[in-house]
């Protein structure tokens, strides 16, 4: 075999031969245009950014709101707006469905406020109004400074800038600017209230723990609450600057006069406005970050601390302590708010999740009733789950394993890894720190999925993998290692010293872990019986399933790599395992560059490939046989399995590979790296076709198995993002990419806005606007060659021998009139029954008058109404391209209608005109012959046919001879050539 992919793997890259190879690059290539590069050349040649997928919040707090409507049985509808960055999201608080996503703001989104149909965000300097999704008004800081706080108070939105020492005011129907009120000099301004009932007048809170009372109509400060009114004297600031008491929360009670508000130093405080009193006391660990009223008559009050902890007190109690959520989120929590008349908590986290909280009854715990989440760390692993594209896996530093949905947002979800929250309930702990360890190493198969569990997982600093189910949604039953031999039955587990989990697959049949080889002596292959997959374990079900799956098992590699003892390769490890598509072979890499070929059933080592650097990393493509090496010289090599010889060389990196993946067809390979790059290789010419740059590092990338879509994942977001495969839709030429031709693109947005514009385009589409077919034939290739129809030939031999077609087909005895049917009503005989009219008597009858006469002559059918449209200098193009639509016995009946002068003359020169156009000229002889054999007495009696009779006659005799000299000089050509060859 070719050691370049072998002889039968060639055939399917290589279309040619290599001598016609060399022979297509002796053709003369024609001349490049010089064209100015345009805004079109920016663009992505492959992949364009489709959208982004597992985004839910941040840390903006989220806004609710609820919506009564007459006569509605269900309770009020709820909405929930979130903050995604540099655009928001609309959920529905029913189901927690996505309803629409916000465009992407100019900067990162600082606050967000709902006023009525419209959504306002502060972005920057400037306040953002949306309405359905559509930017309708921006109103911009004339100072130019970022703002960090909005709310909407009437027809005004007010605002704070970034350093709290102003307060813009703007008008939400116009978006000018109103006034600005200008705070005093150590009063930092953080957040706005405004206290019910209060007209034109609302509470400024400080980062100093203090705050103040202003009516915006006059600008004026009414009254100044000093902090040492607002905290405890143990806990008041020593000066007025110190941030250990800022006020974080700040919110209206159900009581008119009655504010909350909380304390970077975990205080809360009940305050009556107007008394100017603290009314009672609380206290939180960790910090206040949100505080929320319960509206539905129970008085309780919730507040969250930024180490993601609940406390619910009972105000009737004095602010006693009712329950502590500890862990309801695994981050600082945002926001937190209490559904009006319902007993319903609402609260969002910085760890990308939104939780509904469910009270039975006034004093008991509060469950979690719905939620939506998302990795609240970047994920690290993203791996498509299945042949539909439609699920991806994926793997964060989060000690999660979650499956996000490409289709729709609510089918993702996280796979269970047990009763972990009660257990950190009982035990006072984080949720977090009962997880298992962040995952190395995802393999899958879906094939059975319902027979056993379906995906593998290796954690760090474990020695063993673990089995998941996709159909349950959990975590499997079995805990995949080895045990100690010389302990005979023994089922523990033992941990070998330093060995660890390197690498796991999972394929169809058997499952294959790789282990560190450092601390092996012997060589040693441990076979588990079937049971440990998940099927029965008495003796007789094993003893038949052994025999029927005889395929099925654990096999622990272990074995030295090589002939040399184990001792002189200590530090050697494995780095990749494999297996082909008929798992016959298994395929090891190691640190130390060689690339092992095993017998999957006798497990001896066949092949050692050794390559010139460290192999990181491998990837086969099963179905070709290709494997994908990643080596520590920046440099990945592409091996054929078949001829055991490395048959590309991919380079040009920057940087070391993070990732690597194949196309469902193996003919691109996709790689990242720490310069931000992600490159495709095209794999049979070895060439990098596309390149593009992205904001931050992408640390893994999958290519989807219908080969529509790219998902990466990036070392500064929790969320995973899709690329649109052009080359999938539209027709795309692949050039080699220099370094300089390497683009910045953005990531995805949640909106998925190149998805809108292409729906866009598309609705906008016309025939003119429809891309040039590269295979269809133009109306002309030159002016001076001859351009037939390229209509049947059997349409113009049909015209032309029409009366002898419709002689041999006349039938030979007329058609016998049916049967009478057995009604009163009087028929006409005939082919089909009709019934006879009553008959009118002469008298009735009335005559055509001259005008109805007239009329009926001056009718004209479609054919002469477009010969005679046409211009007669012009080639008539309209005219014939409609006759070439019309049958042989249309063309026969149009021409036979010509029984003027005028139409007949006509006719002649459209002829005659199309002649010179060189187009058409089979169909132009036709239309002569027929036309000649009908009219030829009607044109001899009448001279003032004859002139342009005579001019046809011309030009028929100089295009005739023109075809005749086409046609001698190809096929002297066509001679020359056989006799050279």
């Amino acid at each position: 075999m070719s050691s370049q992919f072998g002889s039968d793997r060639s055939k399917k890259f290589w279309p040619w031969s290599p001598r016609q190879a060399r022979g297509i690059h002796l053709l003369p290539r024609k001349r490049l245009r010089q064209n100015p590069p345009t805004n079109r050349d920016k663009e992505p040649r492959l992949f364009v950014p489709f959208r982004a997928l597992g985004l839910i919040t941040d840390n903006v707090p989220f806004v609710l709101q609820t919506r009564s409507h007459k006569g509605a049985t269900d309770g009020p509808r709820i909405h929930l707006l979130t903050c995604l960055g540099k655009s928001w999201a609309l959920w529905e608080g029913g189901k927690m469905g996505l309803l629409f996503v916000g465009p992407d703001a100019p900067e990162q989104i600082s606050c967000l406020a709902m006023d009525g149909d419209a959504v306002w965000a502060a972005s920057g300097p400037h306040v953002i109004k949306y309405l359905r999704g559509k930017e309708v008004l921006r109103a911009t800081n004339p100072l130019g400074t970022n703002l960090s706080f909005i709310t909407v108070f009437g027809s005004q939105i007010l605002a704070l800038t970034e350093d709290g020492r102003r307060m813009l005011l703007w008008d939400t129907s116009s978006g000018d600017l109103d006034s600005t009120i200008e705070f005093d000099i150590g009063f930092t301004a953080t957040s706005i209230l405004h206290p019910a009932t209060y007209l034109n007048k609302v509470l400024v809170a400080s980062g100093q723990g203090n705050m103040q009372l202003w009516n915006i109509r006059s600008q004026t400060c009414i009254h100044k609450f000093s902090s040492s009114r607002l905290v405890s004297a143990s806990n008041a600031p020593e000066t007025s600057d110190v941030p250990s008491c800022a006020i974080t929360a700040l919110t209206q009670s159900p009581a008119i006069d009655v504010v909350g508000i909380g304390f970077t130093s975990g205080e809360i405080s009940v305050y009556d406005v107007r008394a100017d009193e603290r009314l009672m006391r609380m206290f939180m660990e960790g910090g206040v970050r949100a505080l929320g009223f319960r509206s539905d008559g129970h008085p309780i009050l919730a507040s969250a601390s930024s180490a993601g902890h609940i406390a619910l007190w009972d105000l009737n109690s004095g602010g006693r302590l009712l329950h502590m959520i500890r862990g309801a989120h695994d981050g600082a929590i945002t926001a937190v708010e209490w559904v009006p008349g319902q007993p319903v908590l609402i609260s969002s986290g910085e760890d990308n999740s939104v939780k509904q909280w469910l009270f039975d009854s006034p004093t008991a715990a509060p469950r979690l009733l719905k939620f939506r989440t998302g990795h609240h760390a970047p994920p690290h692993i993203i791996r498509y789950y299945g042949d539909d594209g439609k699920q991806l896996l994926t793997a964060s530093r989060d000690r999660s394993l979650r499956c996000t949905s490409v289709v729709r947002d609510s089918r993702s979800f996280e796979l269970s890894q047990g009763s972990l929250a009660k257990k950190a309930t009982t035990l006072s702990i984080p949720l977090a720190s009962l997880k298992f360890p962040p995952i190395t190493s995802i393999s899958y198969s879906s094939s059975r999925a319902k027979d056993w569990d379906d995906i593998l997982t290796g954690h760090t600093d474990e020695t063993f993998a673990r089995t998941w189910t996709m159909q349950s949604k959990k975590l499997g039953k079995h805990s995949l290692g080895f045990a100690d031999a010389s302990k005979g039955k023994s089922k523990e587990r033992t941990v070998l010293g330093s060995v660890k989990v390197g690498f796991a697959i999972f394929n169809n049949t058997p499952l294959l872990m790789g282990f560190s080889l450092s601390v092996l002596l012997h060589a040693a292959i441990l076979a588990l019986p079937v049971p440990l997959l998940g099927m029965c374990t008495c003796g007789t079900c094993s003893r038949a399933s052994s025999e029927k799956h005889s395929m099925l098992g654990l096999v622990l590699l272990m074995s030295q790599v090589g002939s040399k003892p184990a001792r002189k390769k200590e530090g050697r490890s494995v780095t990749g395992l494999a297996s082909d598509a008929l798992n016959t072979t298994v395929i090891a890499s190691t640190l130390d560059g060689t690339i092992n070929f095993f017998d999957f059933h006798t497990t001896k080592l066949e092949h050692t490939l050794s390559l010139p650097s460290t192999a990181v990393s491998i990837l086969l493509h099963r179905d070709s046989g290709l494997l994908a090496v990643v080596c520590d010289d920046m440099v990945v090599r592409v091996v054929d399995i078949e001829t055991r010889r490395v048959v590309r060389e991919l380079g040009g990196f920057r940087a070391r590979v993070l990732d690597i993946t194949w196309s469902p067809d193996s003919r691109w390979l996709v790689t990242t790296s720490l310069d931000s790059i992600i490159r495709t290789f095209d794999v049979p010419t070895g060439r990098l076709i596309d390149a593009f740059r992205t904001s931050s590092v992408a640390t893994s990338l999958s290519f989807s198995p219908t080969n529509d879509f790219l998902a990466t994942a990036h070392v500064d977001s929790v969320g995973v993002y899709l690329w649109a495969n052009r080359a999938q839709y539209a027709e795309v030429s692949f050039q080699s990419v220099a370094d300089d031709d390497i683009n910045d693109v953005k990531l995805p947005s949640m909106q998925g806005v190149v998805e809108d514009e292409a729906l866009d385009a598309l609705s906008a589409l016309t025939v003119q606007d429809t891309p040039e077919d590269p295979f269809s034939t133009p109306p002309q290739l030159d002016g001076d060659l001859i351009t037939l129809t390229l209509l049947p030939r059997s349409r113009w031999q049909t015209l032309l021998n029409l009366e002898v077609i419709q002689q041999r087909n006349k039938p030979k005895e007329p058609p016998k009139a049916p049967e009478q049917a057995p009604f009163f009503l009087p028929t006409l005989p005939g082919v089909e029954p009709r019934f006879a009219p009553e008959q009118k008597t002469a008298a009735e009858t009335k005559k055509d008058t001259r005008r109805l006469q007239k009329a009926a002559a001056g009718t004209q059918s479609i054919f002469l109404e477009k010969l005679s449209a046409c211009d007669i200098a012009g080639d008539y193009e309209d005219f014939f391209s409609f006759a070439k639509t019309l049958s042989p016995a249309a063309i026969d009946l149009e021409l036979r209608s010509l029984v003027t002068l005028d139409s007949l003359q006509t006719f002649i020169v459209a002829l005659t005109q199309r002649l010179k156009s060189r187009r058409d000229f089979e169909a132009i002889q036709t239309f002569q012959n027929v036309f000649l054999r009908m009219h030829a007495e009607v044109i001899v009696e009448n001279p003032e046919l004859q002139a342009g009779l005579e001019t046809l006659i011309q030009v028929q005799r100089k295009e005739s001879e023109r075809v005749l000299e086409l046609l001698a000089s190809s096929l002297g050509t066509l001679s020359f050539v056989r006799e050279t060859l």
